[in-house]
């Protein structure tokens, strides 16, 4: 099992890169809406460092975008980096209770384990789930990571990505999680591709042994596949014409989703009604 542990040697920079780290932190959560701007003697002062400590991790924060400099003040204030990183949180709080109650309406109609991704980094993860009510149930989790290669939800976002995109994701190893785990780039490839021209993807006990599910994507307001919804459940129950069958109201779900979001097809007139 790895972990993060560092080397013995390397303990006294692992503490520095931590303590910068903390004290970056408290800089940032010492703005507030009644004092926006502050300078650097001031930030030093309040936080008790060394003014010299507090000026190179200004410098550094700003230099991400994460602080701002008034030019005509000399003072530091939160930068557009940080309202960036807000803005994702926000729409994935945003695609999370939009989603809520059409995840319930699926659950009930179905009794099988629906899911909510989003991208990760190199993966996807689930930020809602509604568990199916029956012993023998899908296990997922808020929170847990999985492969796009190998997952409903996961190919069902990878397939509207952009082809750079695509293109990494297939060029990293894809290990196999199941002897039906699809691991050839070319395969996955023509895989997206029928995802695009269906708008569902199909898992096949690719990821878990013993389960099937089918993702479709949502869409945000300027288009964009920003998250998957998708049903899963056991080969005992999900046979291949089960699994076609939920097909239908999985992407009713989903494009109800996305109009809450802003969706429109390209005409500019929403793709359906709102229900």
């Amino acid at each position: 099992m790895e972990t993060d542990t560092p080397e013995p040697d390397e303990t006294g920079q692992q503490k520095n890169r931590l303590s910068s780290v903390s004290m970056a932190i408290r800089i940032l959560k010492a703005f507030s809406g009644d004092e926006a701007e502050i300078g650097i003697s001031e930030l030093a002062k309040r936080l008790d460092l060394a003014k010299s400590t507090v000026h190179r991790l200004v410098a550094t924060l700003a230099a991400e975008d994460l602080l701002d400099k008034n030019p005509e003040t000399g003072r530091y204030r939160l930068g557009l980096g940080l309202f960036g990183l807000g803005s994702l949180v926000r729409h994935r709080m945003d695609l999370s209770t939009e989603a809520r109650t059409f995840m319930i309406d699926l659950r009930r109609d179905t009794d099988e384990t629906v899911l909510l991704a989003v991208p990760a980094g190199p993966e996807i993860m689930y930020i809602r789930t509604q568990h199916s009510r029956q012993t023998v149930r899908m296990g997922a989790e808020i929170g847990m990571r999985v492969p796009y290669y190998c997952t409903a939800a996961g190919r069902a976002i990878l397939a509207f990505q952009p082809e750079s995109r695509i293109a990494a994701i297939t060029a990293a190893p894809m290990l196999p999680r199941t002897p039906k785990t699809v691991t050839d780039p070319e395969k996955l490839c023509r895989l997206l591709a029928n995802v695009r021209r269906l708008g569902y993807a199909l898992e096949d006990e690719e990821s878990e042994l013993g389960i099937r599910a089918v993702g479709a994507p949502i869409h945000d307001a300027r288009s964009d596949v920003v998250g998957a919804i998708a049903i899963a459940g056991p080969v005992q129950r999900l046979s291949l014409k089960n699994l076609n069958a939920l097909v239908e109201p999985l992407q009713h779900a989903a494009r109800q989703i996305s109009l809450r979001l802003g969706y429109r097809d390209r005409s500019g007139y929403p793709i359906d009604e709102v229900d």
